[in-house]
Formats: C-alpha cells, structure tokens, sequence
C-alpha cells in the first residue's frame, strides 16, 4: 500500500485523479454548478460508484487548502483499498485461519485508525468497511494507526451483509460485541473468525447483527455502559488472540 494525498481541489485535478483510477472516496461539488467538466466529474463519479455531496460555495471555500476548488473537491484514500481476497490469500499464506475485522459504521477517524493499529498487533488478516455512512482512510486514520496501514489490509465494500455471506460459504463465521450477548470467555472463538464491531453510538445495526452466528459481551464492572469501539475492539481480537494461543 503506498501514501496518498489526501485532498484533491479543482476540476482538472479531479477529473485527472478519476481517470488515474485513484481511490476516490467522496466528492464534494458546488450546488447548481451545471457546466461542461463539472458533468464531467459527475459521470466519472457515478462510473465509480463515488459519493457525490452538493454543497453551498461557503462550505467549500471553508474546505479548501489552496483557494482555488474550482467548485469541486475530492477526498482520495490516504492509502489504496485491498481486496477481501486479498485478506483470505494472506491468511492462506501464513497457514492459519483467517481472522478479520468488520466494522459498522465506524464514523470516528481516531477510532478507525485505533482499531487498524489492534488488528495489525493482534495478527488479523485484514479489516473490511463499509462504503457509506463510515469513515475511509483518511490522513488523520493513517497517522493514528501509528505505520499499520502498511501492513494490515484494509477493504471497503458496498454491502456489509453480502461480504459476511460470501465470507460464510468460504467457511467464515461472525461474532459481534453487544452487551445483550453471551460472557465472552465462556464462548469457543477459534477457527476461521470474523469480528464485528459497530457505530460508536448504536452499535452493531439489527441487519449486521442478524447475520452475526454469536453475540459477545464484554464485562462491565463501570458505572458508565459501553466502552469505545476501538477499545472494545482491542478486547474482544485479544480473546480471540489468547483462544488461538491456548
């Protein structure tokens, strides 16, 4: 995986960085802007199943680091997306069962970031997230993983339920955190494993969640109920981690 740059200004630019094949993760346009390139950036964006958000010329003035957006800006992976297939050919090359991170709606970069960090030292083969209403790999994710992005692969697909199917008839199975679930050390979590961790504020959504085969609480000894979702993630990938070990 190689850095990127991050933000991407102006219609050429953008147009050219499609054209690239880039990892474009949103673009941001000028609302009633109709002209020529403007379409232009529109259509490669729909080719590419991009994010497109209309928004006022103030927001993008707000958003621009050189002055000269043109009415349009991109945000480009900080670093290239992998495959699924790529996680399961990792794992396959260093002979275990595969172990990988699904995240719902991760909207935290710091979060995201933290969770990349666990999987690359908990030894997970990848992390998988979703296309919309989630963070992507942002420069802010690249520094908080503190160099695991180089490492551990990171994949976003469009639908979180179709991945965990597909995975399914590969012989994965899911377990997810939730505090309604059953004590996470009285559970078998070995084998070809997937973990699932949800939003920060909502958890697991109910679709994820009905796909999931267990459900697995962390104890809570607080007066506070949940924990951050990085964090529940470093707990739950070390269960799994010591189960591997044991």
């Amino acid at each position: 995986m190689r850095m990127e740059e991050y933000t991407i200004e102006g219609r050429n630019a953008v147009i050219e960085a499609f054209r690239s094949g880039r990892s474009i993760d949103k673009v941001f346009v000028q609302e009633k802007c109709q002209d020529g390139p403007i379409q232009t950036v529109l259509r490669e964006a729909k080719k590419r199943g991009t994010i497109v958000k209309f928004v006022s010329k103030e927001r993008l003035d707000g958003m621009s680091e050189t002055g000269k957006h043109q009415g349009v800006i991109a945000y480009a992976a900080a670093y290239e997306y992998a495959s699924v297939e790529d996680m399961l050919e990792l794992a396959k090359e260093k002979g275990e069962p595969p172990f990988l991170l699904l995240l719902d709606g991760i909207e935290d970069p710091h979060n995201l970031g933290a969770i990349i960090r666990t999987a690359n030292l908990a030894g997970a083969h990848g992390v998988i997230i979703p296309k919309n209403r989630a963070v992507g790999l942002t420069g802010t994710v690249a520094k908080t993983s503190a160099g695991a992005l180089n490492y551990t692969p990171v994949a976003k697909v469009t639908n979180l339920t179709k991945t965990m199917e597909d995975l399914k008839e590969k012989g994965l199975w899911f377990v997810c955190a939730d505090m309604e679930g059953e004590l996470m050390y009285r559970m078998n979590l070995k084998g070809p494993i997937g973990l699932v961790i949800g939003n920060e504020g909502d958890g697991v959504s109910r679709l994820v969640r009905e796909h999931c085969d267990m459900i697995a609480s962390i104890p809570m000894k607080g007066d506070i109920d949940s924990l951050n979702a990085s964090v529940a993630a470093g707990v739950l990938a070390y269960e799994i981690v010591r189960q591997r070990l044991g």
